[in-house]
């Protein structure tokens, strides 16, 4: 029996039918984006979640949100939280041979950040979704089995974990928003798929610190021992991140070594010393990125990682996920509003034009930060002039401010 046939046998056994239009696969960024636009514009649509909602509203993820994307939830009804809680970044800083340069991407191009860790936005778009607007959402499940994708009677079966019944939901599509370890993504044919992969050869050691900010922007060291980045998450907590070789067992970073690490890559004339304070989270990131392409199959489409896997390395994952729940929303709305099937027929391609730019703005930004600790002088030195040539050339400082607030990047 084929893998197809064997989870449409299984999706066919279960013991309760239930129909919506749309099933979402995954309660992050995207799928609860989703979500709320299809319940708002009165599209059935059921999410299914596989973790707790207590797991998903703390589970550390990303913090920082481009402009468009902060106004296009506005727009929806959906960013009156985030706009009273956040705090606004004008600039950034890169620290390069011992000096400050500060890039003031606001004045270049208009725009800002918004920094809002993703606790934050799923735990007000989940109370959005299901407290306020009634939406159907289901936590805990377990086995989650899409089947008959390329049929026009998709399903999708999930065993529920409180009574252990396996549970069937018929449905027009299928939205796959449950991120890079998720199930809808095994569903695409590889015969039918491309997966497209870049290794960075580089880890970075991630770390939540019960600290203060030390910087009132983003910090980029530049460093011949190593990348290092500060990020505020919040008025008490700072992200910090180390370059680390792929692989390294965090465990091999105690306090007074990431501490000290930090001191030497982040020291600057002029800067502020450090802010210290207990290490609450330690993992060691693989640096890679991919892009599935086509993003859709039949009646699966993708969203978010599930599709695409940028490495924190230009804050870009959390951005990139909402963008696709913005189209796929808009596409599902014209379908079911108006007959117009042309927004899910382009769906993926609108959505890798802006994948693959944030690609490679990611790939330029990892050469300049790890340019200094490549061992290679050539890659050392064209990598510095890169950067030299951003901070002084107006015209390189426009080219490098829209990318980086993915400003009018659908080329």
């Amino acid at each position: 029996m084929t893998a197809d046939a064997a989870a449409a046998d299984s999706a066919g056994s279960a013991s309760s039918l239930h129909r919506s239009r749309v099933v979402i696969v995954g309660a992050g960024p995207s799928g609860l984006t989703l979500a709320n636009i299809l319940r708002a514009a009165s599209v059935d649509c059921v999410v299914l979640e596989t973790e707790s909602r207590e797991f998903i509203e703390q589970r550390p993820r990303a913090g920082f949100l481009e402009e468009w994307a902060v106004r296009a939830l506005e727009r929806r009804g959906l960013a009156d939280r985030l706009l009273e809680n956040t705090e606004v970044h004008t600039e950034c800083e890169f620290r390069l041979a011992g000096e400050r340069h500060r890039f003031p991407y606001a004045d270049v191009s208009g725009h800002r950040h918004f920094v809002y860790p993703q606790p934050l936005l799923v735990t007000d778009l989940v109370r959005e979704y299901a407290d306020v607007r009634g939406g159907a959402i289901r936590f805990g499940v377990r086995d989650v089995q899409p089947a008959g994708i390329d049929t026009d009677q998709p399903s999708v079966a999930y065993t529920d974990p409180e009574t252990g019944e396996r549970i069937r939901l018929d449905c027009d599509f299928v939205a796959g928003c449950d991120g890079a370890r998720g199930v809808t993504r095994t569903c695409l044919p590889p015969e039918r798929t491309t997966v497209a992969r870049h290794d960075y050869g580089i880890g970075w050691l991630a770390l939540l610190a019960e600290a203060p900010p030390s910087s009132d922007c983003v910090v980029f060291g530049i460093h011949p021992r190593g990348f290092a980045g500060h990020m505020a998450r919040s008025p008490q907590v700072t992200r910090y991140y180390l370059e680390c070789p792929p692989g390294d067992d965090p465990e091999n970073w105690s306090h007074e070594r990431v501490w000290a690490e930090l001191h030497e890559r982040l020291a600057a004339d002029g800067a502020r010393p450090l802010n210290e304070g207990r290490l609450i989270e330690k993992r060691v990131l693989d640096m890679h990125n991919y892009v599935v392409a086509p993003m859709a199959y039949g009646r699966l489409l993708l969203a978010g990682d599930s599709a695409h896997l940028l490495a924190p390395i230009a804050a870009k994952g959390m951005n990139l996920a909402i963008h696709d729940a913005l189209l796929l929303a808009d596409a599902f709305v014209a379908y079911y509003g108006k007959d117009d099937d042309s927004g899910l027929r382009g769906y993926s391609a609108a959505c890798l034009r802006r994948v693959w730019q944030y690609q490679e703005f990611s790939q330029w930004l990892s050469d300049v930060f790890h340019g200094a600790s490549s061992g290679d002088p050539f890659l050392a030195g064209i990598t510095a002039a890169r950067l030299r040539r951003t901070l002084v050339s107006p015209a390189a400082a426009i080219g490098f401010a829209e990318l980086y607030l993915g400003k009018d990047t659908d080329y």
